[in-house]
């Protein structure tokens, strides 16, 4: 596995698929590691695929936080640098999407965005739930590491999808046990979503946009699309009916069509 390097960090990146397509680069959630993406690159297999760690995930170091999207935004330029990615469609979701505003704001590389289950953050951001921010910073004290993890994200995930498929949830938990960031790391991540905040500046980026949001998101509620896609300009909005935080994985058919039409177009 390759490696880039920002501000002494090594930063793990995988880059896959045809040698001379064009190149989409997705971007992690908060304490997600590379695999949130299989669905969209097992679909997407016409185009150059590049997903990464972020700082403090999976195989890519840990360095001393606290973290900013500012800090992860240079993080992703430097896995572009180091992979020879001049030009890259940007696939950002919750945090990444976070991470992928700024980059587009801060950076040159991107020639489009597609910001999944995110917001622009700031004051008119339609803040976590409380009821999930409860089950997510309580957790039963007996609860060992794999059922904290399934005990935290079942707000990310529709109780249809919950039900029946519980294959899909064991896999997803496997996943996590061994590319989670350590409670440090998440809390610097974290810290970096909640003090996110680019409101203001929306109206500066100039790229296709598309952002997709479930209807029934219990983590970021899909009021936040709509705004954010109201503040960029010529951005185009769908929401995923029936779809919870991680819609692109539950609804990872219509998420990747909906990518293709999208990426063809830019």
């Amino acid at each position: 596995m390759p490696y880039a390097r920002n501000d002494g960090a090594r930063l793990a990146y995988e880059l896959d698929g045809p040698s001379g397509a064009e190149t989409v680069t997705f971007v992690e959630g908060l304490s997600y590691g590379t695999w949130m993406w299989n669905w969209q690159r097992e679909a997407l297999t016409e185009y150059r695929t590049l997903v990464w760690d972020n700082r403090g995930t999976g195989d890519s170091d840990e360095p001393e936080g606290p973290y900013t999207v500012a800090d992860m935004a240079a993080d992703l330029e430097a896995v572009l640098d180091d992979a020879g990615v001049e030009r890259t469609h940007l696939v950002g979701a919750s945090l990444g999407g976070m991470i992928a505003q700024r980059y587009a704001l801060d950076y040159d590389r991107a020639e489009s965005l597609a910001l999944l289950c995110t917001m622009h953050g700031g004051d008119e951001a339609v803040p976590i739930p409380e009821e999930t921010q409860e089950r997510m910073l309580n957790v039963p004290g007996e609860y060992g590491p794999a059922e904290t993890i399934r005990y935290k994200m079942r707000p990310a995930f529709t109780e249809a999808f919950w039900a029946e498929h519980p294959e899909v949830v064991d896999s997803i938990v496997d996943w996590r046990l061994d590319t989670d960031p350590s409670d440090r790391a998440y809390q610097w991540q974290s810290g970096a979503a909640v003090t996110f905040d680019a409101s203001d500046r929306l109206d500066e980026i100039d790229l296709p946009t598309l952002v997709l949001h479930g209807t029934d998101d219990r983590v970021l509620p899909v009021e936040n699309g709509r705004l954010l896609s109201d503040g960029i300009p010529g951005a185009e909005f769908a929401e995923v009916e029936d779809g919870g935080h991680l819609f692109f994985i539950e609804r990872a058919d219509r998420v990747n069509d909906a990518l293709r039409e999208f990426l063809t177009d830019a």
